[in-house]
Formats: C-alpha cells, sequence, structure tokens
C-alpha cells in the first residue's frame, strides 16, 4: 500500500472516531510541493467541516491527535484547516523494494472480479484506416491495456459491419475490377469504390479462380462480398497488428443476423416499438434517448441502430459486467439510445461506457497537412505511422482527453529534445538503464539506507503514487492520465540525475542506494509506457 492510501485510511479512521462517516474515496491527498510543508497535504477538515457542523481549523484541531501512525512522523496543521503530513524517511524509501520485487506487476491491481469488453476501431471493412480509426485505435487498446492492469478481465473486440449497402457496393466494385482484368469494360457507380486496392485484390482471384466468377449469379455476388471483406479486413487487421493493436475477438454483423436473431429481439421489445408513417420506431425516449429512434424503414428494411441493439445484447448475454464502445465524435447520438436498449432488457444504464474519440488534424512546418505527397489522397494510418513511428504516434494520440481535438505536431513527433513528450519519457527510461548498466558491479541497496534529499524524496513519491494513479486513470477510462504521470516521472528522473551524482565510488553505500531507486524508477517508467502501446528502449 502506497503512502497516499495509508493516509487516506488514517483519516478516514480518525473521521469514524469522532463519529463521522467519511467515504475514503472522496478524501484528496496532494504532495506538497514545498519540503517545509510536508510531504503530504488533505483539505479533509475544510471539505467536511459542514458535515461535522464546525469550523474547518476546529475540526482539524479534533483529528489531529488520532492522527498517529508508524510512518508518519509528525502533522501540522495550516491555514485555515490543511492537514500537512511529514512521514518518516524509511516510509518513502520502502516503495524500493517493492517495486523492485513486483517489477512488471508493479502497480498491478487486485483482480476486481468483473468482465469488461471493450469493443474499438470496428472500421468497415472497405478500405483503409484514417487517422480517426488511429486514434481511436491508440486511445481504445489504451483504455484496454490500461483496465487490464487495474484487475479487470478485459476482452479487445473488433465489430466487422459485413451487411447492408456499402458491403454491396464493395462486392459490386471488386466484381467490376475483376471483370476489367478479362478486358470488359469497368462499370462503377459514384456510390461504388474506386480505389485501386481492389485491383491487386481482382488480380489474386484472378490468380485462384481464373474466369469462374464472370457470370453474374448468386453464387458470385456473395463470392465478391466475402473475398472482398475478407481480403479488406485482412489488410486492417495488418495495419492494427503492426500499430501495436491486436483483438480477442472479432464478431461479425452477419452472425449476428443469424437465426432469426433481429426478429428475435423486435419481438421481446415488442412493448416499445410502435408504428408511424409505415416505419416502425423504439421508444427509447421512455429511457434515456432524447427522441424515439427508427428500427424498421417504411421499405421493410431495417435501420443501422438495429442489428447494434442484437449486437449489445449479444455482449452482455457472454457475460460482461462492463461493455466500453469507442466511437467517434459524431456518434454522439447513440449514448442515449445504447442506454435505453440496456435499460429495456433490465440492465443498468452504467453497464455501458461510451467514450468519444475527436478529430485529428496534422500540421507540418506550420501549416496543416490534409493530403499525403506520396498517395495524392486524406493520410492514411500506414503512412502517418511509417513516417513517424509507432511510438510517437501512440503517446500523442492518447496524452490529451479524447474529448478534446487533436492538432498532431508532425515536426515535434521527429524531434530528438525534451520538447518532444515521448522522446523526454523514453529517454528518462534509457538514461536509468544506462546508470544500471554502469554500475551493473554495484549491489542495490533495496532499503534506500542514506537518501533524503529533494530530489530524491520527490522522486520517491511519485513512484509512490503509481498504483493510485492507475486506479484512478482506470475508474475515470483516461489513459491521457497515464501519459501526465509519464511526463511528470520523467521530469523527476531527469531532475534527480541532474542534482545528484548517482554513481560514486567514493562512496558505494550511497551509490547503491541510488542506484536502486534508478531501478525503481525504471520499472515504474516501463510499467507506464506499456499500457500506453509505447516501448521502453534502453538506448536512444
Amino acid at each position: 500500500m502506497g503512502n497516499e492510501e495509508l493516509l487516506k485510511g488514517l483519516i478516514g479512521k480518525a473521521f469514524a472516531s469522532i463519529g463521522i462517516e467519511v467515504d475514503q474515496n472522496t478524501i484528496v491527498i496532494e504532495r506538497s510541493k514545498d519540503p517545509v510543508h510536508g510531504d503530504y497535504a488533505t483539505n479533509a477538515a475544510m471539505k467536511n467541516s459542514r458535515l461535522a457542523g464546525m469550523p474547518p481549523r476546529a475540526l482539524a484541531e479534533k483529528l489531529l491527535p488520532l492522527l498517529v501512525d508508524p510512518q508518519v512522523e509528525k502533522v501540522e496543521i495550516a491555514g485555515p484547516g490543511f492537514l500537512n503530513f511529514f512521514m518518516k524517511q524509511e516510509s518513502l524509501t520502502s516503495i524500493i523494494e517493492t517495486v523492485i520485487n513486483a517489477g512488471e506487476n508493479y502497480g498491478r491491481g487486485a483482480s476486481k472480479g468483473k468482465k469488461v469488453n471493450v469493443e474499438f476501431v470496428s472500421a468497415n471493412p472497405t478500405g483503409d484506416l484514417h487517422l480517426g480509426h488511429t486514434r481511436i485505435a491508440a486511445v481504445g487498446d489504451s483504455i484496454a491495456a490500461l483496465l487490464d492492469f487495474a484487475g479487470y478481465d478485459v476482452t479487445r473486440e473488433f465489430y466487422v459491419n459485413d451487411c447492408g449497402n456499402q458491403i454491396e457496393h464493395l462486392g459490386h466494385s471488386l466484381s467490376a475490377r475483376y471483370k476489367e482484368l478479362f478486358g470488359l469494360p469497368l462499370e462503377l457507380s459514384d456510390d461504388d469504390y474506386h480505389g485501386e486496392d481492389l485491383i491487386a485484390i481482382a488480380k489474386s482471384i484472378k490468380d485462384q479462380f481464373g474466369d469462374k466468377y464472370l457470370t453474374d449469379n448468386n453464387e458470385s455476388h456473395d463470392f465478391f462480398i466475402r473475398y472482398g471483406v475478407d481480403a479488406e479486413l485482412a489488410k486492417l487487421r495488418k495495419d492494427l497488428a503492426d500499430f501495436g493493436v491486436k483483438f480477442d475477438v472479432f464478431t461479425y454483423e452477419s452472425d449476428i443476423r443469424k437465426d432469426g436473431n433481429i426478429e428475435k429481439t423486435l419481438e421481446f421489445l415488442k412493448k416499445d416499438i410502435y408504428e408511424q408513417d409505415g416505419a416502425k420506431y423504439l421508444a427509447t425516449s421512455r429511457y434515456a434517448d432524447d427522441k424515439d429512434r427508427p428500427i424498421v424503414k417504411s421499405d421493410g428494411l431495417y435501420t443501422y441502430f438495429t442489428p447494434d441493439i442484437c449486437y449489445h445484447y449479444n455482449k452482455l448475454d457472454r457475460g460482461f459486467d462492463l461493455l466500453v464502445d469507442v466511437l467517434g465524435a459524431d456518434h454522439h447520438g447513440y449514448i442515449g439510445r445504447l442506454k435505453s436498449i440496456l435499460m429495456m432488457k433490465g440492465y443498468s444504464p452504467d453497464a455501458l461506457d461510451v467514450e468519444l474519440v475527436q478529430v485529428v488534424r496534422v500540421y507540418r512546418d506550420g501549416a496543416e497537412v490534409k493530403m499525403s505527397k506520396r498517395t495524392g489522397k486524406a493520410i492514411a494510418h500506414r503512412d502517418l505511422v511509417a513516417d513517424v513511428g509507432k511510438d510517437a504516434v501512440r503517446y500523442f494520440f492518447v496524452e490529451r482527453s479524447p474529448s478534446s481535438h487533436l492538432d498532431f505536431n508532425y515536426n515535434l513527433a521527429l524531434e530528438r529534445s525534451s520538447s518532444n513528450p515521448v522522446y523526454y519519457a523514453q529517454y528518462a527510461h534509457a538514461r536509468c538503464a544506462s546508470l544500471l548498466s554502469l554500475g551493473s558491479d554495484i549491489p542495490l541497496d533495496l532499503k534506500g539506507e542514506r537518501l533524503g534529499e529533494e530530489a530524491e524524496n520527490s522522486l520517491l513519491k511519485h513512484i509512490a503514487s503509481f498504483p493510485g494513479a492507475i486506479e484512478s486513470a482506470a475508474k475515470d477510462r483516461a489513459p491521457y492520465k497515464i501519459a501526465g504521470y509519464i511526463h511528470t516521472l520523467a521530469e523527476r528522473i531527469h531532475e534527480f540525475y541532474a542534482s545528484s551524482r548517482i554513481i560514486d565510488r567514493n562512496d558505494i553505500p550511497l551509490t547503491s542506494a541510488r542506484l536502486a531507486l534508478i531501478k525503481a524508477a525504471e520499472i515504474t517508467m516501463a510499467n507506464a509506457l506499456r499500457i500506453l502501446g509505447v516501448s521502453a528502449p534502453e538506448k536512444m
């Protein structure tokens, strides 16, 4: 248990001792910026003074004699009622042994006993990934990794939209390209797909099957759709794998539609369905939506929303406690309707969390770049990752809240300087690795004796806060908080390096303690970067 959790528990017990019940999760522990004011501080007395029926400072004075723990040196009251905690040095240095013994599991939470499904990207298998998909992939995969590290049982899922008009156009476009290879005129409508990638797919069909599918019939119609979907999906899977994103489950819309699932679902929902102007509507406004939603059009065809209902029921039927959908910002209207259909089946609306991801703009040399010089088209996911590198793209695409627009600075992402946040963090890890290599013959002092300087304690406290940072970020599904933690950790490492002579062969005991601290910092940095899908190099 870290010092921040220890103090929350101590404060909670003190409140309980004077007859006041305070949720420990609401107690805020801050690290003091000035050591004169101790190591940690809380405003708990001010925050709960009304509940206690006394002024904040009077409440703080009543709590003070109850705040006793072997790890705490002393507690002081400051200002209108702040409580400042001065920790014993061994309480700070004890984290070193904890980190080194835990290794890559440092910060990992105990099992929560809850299953979470994180569905993200789910791009239509009709073409290449664009930068919107890239950001959703980075955010979704980091949310999944964060939840996994926090102790949840996580499944990453990709929903394959292999039905509907777009898929029909894909099949027709591929058929047209295939026929073109046999000298037939190319017949593509404006709604068809004109990308040259279909030419390569058509050539592979010709090489494998010859002229078998030149005749239009049900067999050829279904063949071109299935072959096209599989070929496009294979490209998407490779591009995502190259980005460090792999899925546990691929669920196909065509499978969701099998065995009359949609019809059975609509029968189950019939009490909330009504007809209007020849179409059928689901009364989602009775629950969590701002208006009712059409589910069957006047021509008898299902709307896009209808199979989505079945899909979300399918996920819940598989035993997940929480569904996390990572969607583009243009899906804002989906939140109310999806929560409504869960409520219709007796689930809590909180069983679904929708994370909306805003658009990305790319800037280079101060100007917005909308087109790739190589292709003359909108910049594709594959091109940006190839040009800038997986680590930079993943870090930059998650370091801000996904609800914020992202202006990606191409030049900054390529800079090898402290201005580049991913380089700054990776260099901190490489610096630790280099020091440990230089002092590889010196045993590590896991007790951290001789440590106590300001830069050392600042780094110790930040390392100790990592498990709490994981829990907080996981609760909010906010990997950008881990990016913030990483940046501060890098600052603390660089400050420690600049202020201290870490390897001093004339003072082996101090060197042993400092190298142990560096080892703990290295482990923590690697663990944090791994959550964001960013590598932790040992050399830069």
